[in-house]
């Protein structure tokens, strides 16, 4: 079954970096892409983010489920920013060319339409990498990596486990809702959403029950192997960094310092075409 926040196992430029390497490059890549609204950056970064996707050598069917939600998302979001505020792109660029009007306070200018642009390409910025990071970063040897940088490993460790128990509780969510079915209750598309919601709120005491019982035995086998007593700890899926993970971190860095450089030369996060 696939779903959200699975590890897809490829052979690729990108699996073979380090858990470290692609969460530093995620965080750097994603301050570049809130920090400025400036088109030219946030396409540059929409660009890259796909050429990275294609060389991970994902295929859209592995993140089908978290880019239809995302889609959504955007949709929605988009649509509620023109609804409640159709001309805030006006405040914001300061110039006012109207292309039609749909009635009432609802007049689509060229600003409103540059930014909702941009909202877009953040969207599309942000994407691909969190993808990337999601199905390319092994859960243990993510861990091993943020212990590597200073991460206590206790927290490390932590981080691990949640990774590894998501994908579990949507299998274990698939298997409970297939003997439902099996039982005679209705989850498939061909009942309407309400009953569908109503079946699927029925299966969240079984997997609440099942989870907990989880979370006893493996709390109950890390403590009885002593986890947490001493400093450190040896990983088995442990990588060091290579030049590869240098230089992608170093390349996030000069992007995040293109966006500063552009908000301070643009006089603000917005690039201005208006003007």
């Amino acid at each position: 079954m696939k779903g959200l926040f699975n590890y897809v196992e490829r052979s690729s430029p990108v699996h073979s970096l380090t858990g470290a390497t692609k969460l530093v490059c995620l965080l750097l890549w994603s301050f570049a892409a809130m920090t400025t609204y400036d088109t030219r950056l946030l396409a540059f970064l929409a660009a890259a983010g796909v050429a990275l996707f294609v060389l991970s050598r994902l295929r859209v069917s592995d993140v089908a489920f978290l880019l239809g939600f995302v889609t959504v998302f955007m949709i929605l979001n988009n649509v509620l920013v023109f609804l409640f505020s159709p001309e805030h792109g006006v405040g914001l660029y300061g110039t006012r060319h109207v292309l039609f009007s749909l009635g009432g306070r609802w007049v689509v200018t060229k600003e409103q339409l540059f930014y909702h642009l941009n909202l877009l390409l953040k969207y599309l910025a942000m994407l691909p990498l969190v993808m990337i990071f999601v199905c390319t970063t092994q859960p243990s040897e993510f861990a091993a990596s943020l212990n590597r940088i200073g991460v206590k490993y206790t927290v490390a460790y932590s981080v691990a486990l949640a990774l590894r128990y998501i994908p579990d509780i949507q299998r274990e969510y698939h298997e409970i809702s297939q003997a439902q079915q099996a039982r005679g209750v209705e989850m498939s598309k061909k009942e309407n959403l309400f009953r569908r919601l109503k079946a699927a709120g029925a299966i969240l005491i079984p997997l609440i029950l099942s989870s907990m019982d989880r979370i006893e035995v493996i709390s109950n086998a890390m403590e009885l192997r002593g986890f947490g007593k001493h400093k450190k700890r040896s990983w088995y899926m442990a990588r060091p960094f290579r030049a590869a993970d240098f230089v992608s971190m170093a390349f996030c860095a000069l992007l995040l310092a293109a966006a500063l450089y552009l908000n301070y030369k643009n006089g603000s996060r917005f690039w201005n075409p208006f003007i």
